[in-house]
């Protein structure tokens, strides 16, 4: 038994490693909503998209790694923190990932990219990790190329790496997903949880980076409201999310292995993409509100408010309709009256707009009548 694989260590909850993990990665998110705020248009929402979609690949790719082995021994959590290492240095290079910082970037997903195969390759799901790591490896050394280079081409090489990684392994003979997801064994407690705590942490860091930048040298009432508010609408997503925690669980308990990873890929992997680019688009427009909650804060701050409240909305019911956990048209309404009042924001008050976005998710949650599932940290168990 020495010899084999440690996957009867058991994976039922979210570990304090894990967690510290999670806050190290959340710092790409700081960084692309500050991306997107110095670069609010379609050239920087293009480039939010790639960094975020190339950077949540590898994270969910983890997620799945300490469901298969979890870092219990001293050994497994050392080069958890070497991948943290990565993510950091990522994170770092956010701002000028296709240009002047791309060799740091490129780096750092490389590390990765590296230990990830390394401790996956230790599971049960060797199988599957052999299929993956070689187009793992090839888009980390597509990345490493596009920090070597300058212009079109890099963009292009980013484009290029994503597809090696998320799309070609389905289209060669023998390489389907269904294939693939018997390989991985879900624990669906652990993995509902982790997702979980990662949409706290990205939550709570985004209202800390709006309370830091908030202006102290000329705060006025109005400002203060703003801050306030720009507490309150965090506060009605993390409601919307944790609203479906419990039943998503039972609905994963309940399927089959092969069943479960596919859910899981599809609720947890591609739609938490959507959720997370709504975090970051939503932190972008409350920034502007707190900075000129009296004026209006034009048409680009304006709609990457409403744009990502609607993506999380949007995101939320996919989750509903995939897991088959609870009616998806509260959210997909609510998703769609938030988009059409964008024009107060744009041309009315940035206040006033956020205020009226509140109301709506709070009628929202009010007429669901449910409450949050809240998640028990680790420390709090033992």
């Amino acid at each position: 038994m020495g010899n084999q694989p440690r996957d009867t260590d058991t994976a039922e909850r979210a570990t304090p490693v894990e967690i510290f993990f999670d806050v190290v990665f959340v710092l790409t998110v700081v960084q692309l909503a500050n991306l997107l705020e110095h670069d609010l248009d379609w050239t920087g929402a293009g480039r939010t998209v790639l960094i975020l979609g190339l950077l949540w690949y590898l994270y969910s790719g983890y997620v799945w790694l300490t469901n298969h082995v979890p870092p219990h021994r001293p050994a497994r959590k050392l080069l958890l923190f070497g991948g943290m290492g990565g993510f950091l240095l990522t994170a770092i290079a956010v701002p000028d990932a296709f240009a002047g910082s791309g060799l740091l970037f490129g780096i750092g997903y490389l590390i990765v990219v590296s230990v990830h195969v390394g401790l996956f390759s230790r599971s049960t799901a060797r199988p599957a990790v052999r299929r993956f790591a070689p187009y793992n490896l090839g888009g980390a050394a597509l990345i490493l190329a596009a920090g070597l280079l300058t212009g079109p081409i890099v963009p292009i090489l980013w484009v290029t790496a994503i597809f090696t990684q998320t799309v070609l392994p389905y289209l060669l003979p023998g390489h389907s997903w269904l294939g693939s997801a018997a390989s991985f064994h879900i624990r669906p407690a652990h993995f509902v949880e982790r997702h979980g705590l990662l949409v706290i942490v990205a939550l709570g860091e985004t209202v800390a980076a709006i309370g830091m930048g908030a202006p102290l040298d000329h705060i006025s009432p109005a400002i203060a409201g703003a801050v306030v508010m720009a507490l309150a609408l965090p506060a009605a997503l993390w409601w919307t999310y944790f609203t479906d925690t419990a039943a998503s669980e039972a609905a994963l308990d309940r399927a089959d292995e092969a069943a479960r990873s596919r859910m899981s890929a599809r609720a947890y992997i591609l739609t938490h993409f959507v959720l997370l680019l709504g975090i970051i688009a939503t932190a972008t427009g409350l920034h502007a509100v707190v900075a000129h909650p009296d004026n209006p804060a034009g048409w680009p701050a304006a709609l990457a408010l409403t744009a990502g409240v609607a993506l999380f909305l949007t995101a939320i019911a996919d989750i509903r309709h995939s897991l088959g956990v609870a009616r998806t048209g509260s959210r997909l309404a609510t998703a769609a009256l938030v988009l059409a009042t964008t024009p107060v924001g744009a041309a009315v008050n940035s206040a006033l707009h956020l205020a009226v976005v509140i109301v709506l998710m709070i009628v929202m949650l009010r007429i669901d009548g449910h409450r949050p599932a809240v998640p028990v940290s680790p420390a709090a168990r033992t």
